[in-house]
């Protein structure tokens, strides 16, 4: 995003960390899911089908803003729990569902190093917050 942003980051990040801020005050905090829709295994095929499979990672998050579906806590938040995800008519190994919810703890600790590298590049402007929420990622993974 850099390219497209026409001023510091750091001053980016700190406008919608104070626009989440409002929204927690209002009541109304959007739910944020992260989703990535190209993971491969070991042997370099994609884990998850793609295309209009991918309406059932939808259903699921929609399901989980309304309360409708259980999940696993992980360091890096919700996943769905086993046979939480509508595979049915699906062709996809549990082996594979497995390793797409699967979180690496030495690669999220090297991400963090890499984040945390990153972040120093904006000196002081780096809001707070970003740096707290990376030690609490930390903190998880350990």
């Amino acid at each position: 995003m850099m390219p497209f942003v026409g001023y510091n980051m750091a001053d980016h990040w700190a406008h919608w960390l104070n626009v989440g801020k409002e929204l927690r005050g209002s009541g109304t905090v959007p739910r944020i899911f992260q989703v990535n829709w190209f993971r491969k295994g070991k042997d370099g095929r994609f884990l998850w089908p793609g295309f209009g499979e991918n309406s059932r990672v939808l259903e699921w998050m929609l399901e989980r803003v309304d309360a409708q579906v259980p999940a696993t806590e992980t360091a890096l938040g919700f996943v769905p729990i086993e046979h939480g995800l509508n595979t049915v008519g699906l062709d996809v190994p549990q082996e594979d569902l497995n390793e797409l919810f699967h979180i690496d703890r030495e690669a999220w600790l090297a991400e963090a190093d890499l984040t945390e590298q990153f972040f120093d590049t904006f000196g002081a402007r780096v809001p707070a917050a970003m740096t707290a929420q990376l030690a609490t990622l930390r903190a998880k993974l350990h």
